[in-house]
């Protein structure tokens, strides 16, 4: 029989699947505040793989992908051990909000440390008692407020095993994507563990076909890695596509934006993406996009300001086999940078 799993205080055994609260700290009126593993020990041995959502709290999508997730039957033959937890920062996720009550970005505060902010001590608790008791993590976000992202994944890594996961997720693109200092990414990088970072929909709202893309994508990371078997797992339809970099396109003026193209959308140098009207009708300035690619962002919002981000267009490698694309991938690491998560500008 396979030896207990160990996280907290608590001890679960082969083939049982167990919550476990790991106390973070005590809101003022004497609230505790915990963060909720929950833990699938196979009855085989295995990887280790942790998925998590709402670091930053209002990225909800990721919440629901992993509830899908637990509910998949594939786990009943489960090999190794998934931690799964679906609410990184809980102070954010119950105000609806990207921070911290401090206003810090949870995001930026890795690894942390026992006696640093409260940032700091839930990035380093996450670190301690999750990533490093994995081999191999996803973690899921969203587009910020009034922006939606199509899903897709961004690494950064050029270990072998960690792009061929991302083939094997099957988001429709995927894109290189620098490690920013503080980051999970970076923090997950320097313990030896590699992470592919999911992006989809809109912060405070749920996208079907985000969300369904999110699970099928881990469900298939999970296969690839030896964890699950393939019954009941989807293939995926297309081969993902190669991003060789990005642009956002932004507002030339203000005023009010009429949008004429949508996230998925392929688009040819100079066409028009938008017009942008002031409030009486009687100037109209068109929105072109400076080279053709394909739109994986957009701002939701009619209403801007001159420099407000617009359109996220991603220019695209050439469609190629599997080991092509992994090389495209390698090779294209230190082109324009494009962060982690979905940046606030």
């Amino acid at each position: 029989m396979r030896t207990p799993f160990h996280i907290g205080d608590q001890e679960i055994a082969a083939g049982e699947r167990q919550i476990v609260d790991l106390p973070v700290s005590i809101l003022s009126d004497h609230t505790p505040v915990t963060m909720s593993v929950h833990v699938v020990h196979g009855r085989r041995p295995g990887p280790v793989m942790f998925v998590s959502a709402a670091v930053h709290g209002d990225e909800v999508i990721g919440v629901e992908v992993v509830r899908r997730l637990l509910r998949a039957r594939n786990l009943e033959s489960l090999r190794g051990t998934l931690l799964a937890v679906p609410i990184v920062n809980a102070f954010g996720f119950m105000n609806q909000s990207r921070y911290l009550p401090d206003r810090r970005d949870l995001n930026r505060s890795f690894p942390g440390g026992p006696k640093g902010s409260l940032a700091a001590r839930l990035a380093h608790l996450f670190m301690e008692e999750v990533v490093a008791r994995s081999d191999f993590g996803i973690d899921l976000h969203s587009a910020a407020i009034h922006r939606s992202n199509l899903p897709q994944l961004r690494v950064a890594s050029t270990t072998k095993r960690a792009l061929q996961m991302a083939q094997a997720f099957g988001a429709p693109i995927i894109l290189k994507s620098g490690l920013r200092e503080g980051s999970l990414r970076q923090a997950a990088k320097d313990q030896g563990v590699d992470l592919l970072l999911y992006e989809a929909g809109e912060a405070l709202r749920f996208d079907e076909f985000g969300v369904r893309v999110g699970v099928s994508g881990c469900l298939r990371v999970m296969h690839a890695l030896g964890m699950i078997p393939a019954k009941g797992i989807r293939e995926s339809r297309v081969k993902p596509m190669v991003s060789t970099g990005s642009h956002w396109v932004r507002a030339p003026v203000g005023g009010l934006l009429r949008t004429f193209r949508n996230i998925g959308d392929s688009v040819e140098a100079g066409e028009t993406l938008g017009i942008i009207s002031d409030p009486f009708g009687q100037v109209d300035i068109e929105v072109p996009t400076p080279e053709a690619g394909l739109i994986i962002g957009r701002s939701n919002l009619p209403v801007l300001n001159e420099g407000d981000a617009l359109f996220h267009v991603a220019r695209l490698a050439s469609r190629a086999e599997p080991e092509q694309t992994l090389d495209t991938l390698v090779a294209h690491l230190d082109a324009d940078p494009l962060f982690d998560e979905d940046e606030i500008i």
